[in-house]
């Protein structure tokens, strides 16, 4: 049974790796890029502060550990202990992958970036005020599926690297709402 699931990650990382373009490349790397997160992340934070002021005192903690735990859990954890190679240092694949923005560290099993992306999206949807900021909660799903996809467009993740890692984001992106929730002083009105 693993080896079918194992046989079934390459084919699909194959597939969607195969399927590249130039301007498919540019997008994928530009997305797979932290360094293009840190002004992003940096503009919502901004956002957060100027539209929920004190509030932002609990909501912003909160955030950045579910992201931070998100990160150093695949990382430090579950990459060492499984010791999966990605994809592009799996001598037997690395041939045939198309890899124009290198290759990475050498583990891949959980995706960080999946793990980042999703917690952030799914601790803001649960935590912002329903039915307000409709277009920033999709927004930050797209950004993540997109986050996602382009680590195995890349070759630098197995799709079951990304759906590990954005199942541990979402998990903790729901306990740190279910945090805030409870941390929430109750005379705080629900909407922003």
């Amino acid at each position: 049974m693993l080896e079918a699931i194992l046989a079934l990650d390459r084919r699909l990382l194959l597939a969607i790796n195969q399927a590249h373009s130039p301007i498919m490349d540019g997008v994928m790397v530009f997305a797979s890029n932290r360094t293009v997160w840190f002004p992003a992340y940096a503009v919502l934070i901004g956002w957060l502060i100027y539209q929920f002021r004190w509030r932002a005192l609990l909501l912003l903690p909160l955030v950045i550990t579910a992201v931070g735990l998100a990160d150093s859990i695949t990382s430090r954890l579950f990459k060492p202990f499984f010791g999966r190679p990605r994809p592009c240092h799996d001598a037997s694949l690395s041939h045939l992958l198309h890899l124009p923005d290198g290759c990475g560290g050498q583990f891949g099993f959980l995706s960080s970036h999946a793990a980042n992306s999703v917690a952030l999206a799914v601790f803001l949807t649960l935590v912002l005020p329903p039915g307000r900021f409709r277009g920033l909660k999709i927004g930050v799903f797209i950004w993540s599926m997109l986050l996602s996809y382009s680590r195995v467009y890349l070759g630098a993740h197995y799709l079951s690297d990304v759906l590990g890692g954005g199942a541990v984001g979402a998990l903790l992106g729901w306990l740190a709402a279910v945090a805030h929730q409870r941390l929430s002083p109750r005379w705080w009105p629900a909407q922003a």
